[in-house]
């Protein structure tokens, strides 16, 4: 596919980083359809055009960059879509996974690595930055390996001490016992071989608490 087959559109809360970023696909001979600086706009734009590929930030106004993704597959459109962001963040490493999103870019990065990006994609594979799989391989993919070992209820319980719930609160919250909610802690600390004490297993939620909130 030639550059100019290749339908853009470009979604970031940041004007100047907007601009920028579609002028210089439009320098590179790029076909930019549109540059919408919020999430609901990007939906919008994307169910009505489909353009062949969206970039989108993460964190914009009204609708997140994963959430414009999720409700533009509900509609069936046929884009693919590359997140650009400055999150280097477990989570978001891991719900971009979770999505199959087809790029993942880091802004810091220079212009001929989105380049890359866009026609590897357009060709149907897909293209990550080296950061982005290093940060899978090495932070999240351990870690989901042990949370594989937890059974739902037991998960159900780290998401609630990842959102700084106490175990009297996390009773209440399930309808369990106090004792109940201890019991499953300390299952918990085994299963994922931490140091035996409440406090270890909240230090852990909470340091991977993006992580856990995206499963």
């Amino acid at each position: 596919m030639n550059k100019e087959e290749i339908t853009l559109l470009v979604a970031d809360d940041h004007p100047m980083l907007l601009k920028g970023l579609v002028d210089t696909l439009n320098e590179a001979q790029y076909r930019v359809i549109e540059g919408v600086s919020n999430g609901a706009q990007a939906v919008a734009s994307i169910c009505e055009q489909n353009p062949t590929i969206a970039l989108l930030d993460i964190e914009m106004p009204l609708l997140s960059g994963f959430e414009v993704i999720s409700k533009c597959r509900e509609a069936h459109v046929t884009t693919k879509f590359i997140i650009l962001t400055s999150h280097k963040e477990k989570g978001f490493v891991h719900q971009a996974k979770k999505l199959t999103i087809s790029g993942y870019l880091l802004k810091d990065e220079p212009f001929e690595e989105i380049e890359r990006c866009i026609d590897a994609v357009a060709k149907g594979k897909t293209y990550f930055s080296t950061t982005f799989d290093e940060i899978f391989a090495r932070e999240v993919n351990p870690h989901l390996e042990k949370i594989k070992f937890l059974s739902p209820s037991e998960r159900t319980i780290v998401r609630l001490i990842a959102q700084e719930n106490s175990s009297k609160e996390i009773s209440e919250l399930l309808s369990i016992s106090t004792r109940t909610v201890e019991k499953h802690r300390a299952n918990i600390i085994a299963k994922l071989d931490l140091e035996a004490g409440t406090d270890s297993l909240t230090h852990w939620s909470l340091e991977h608490r993006e992580l856990i909130l995206s499963l």
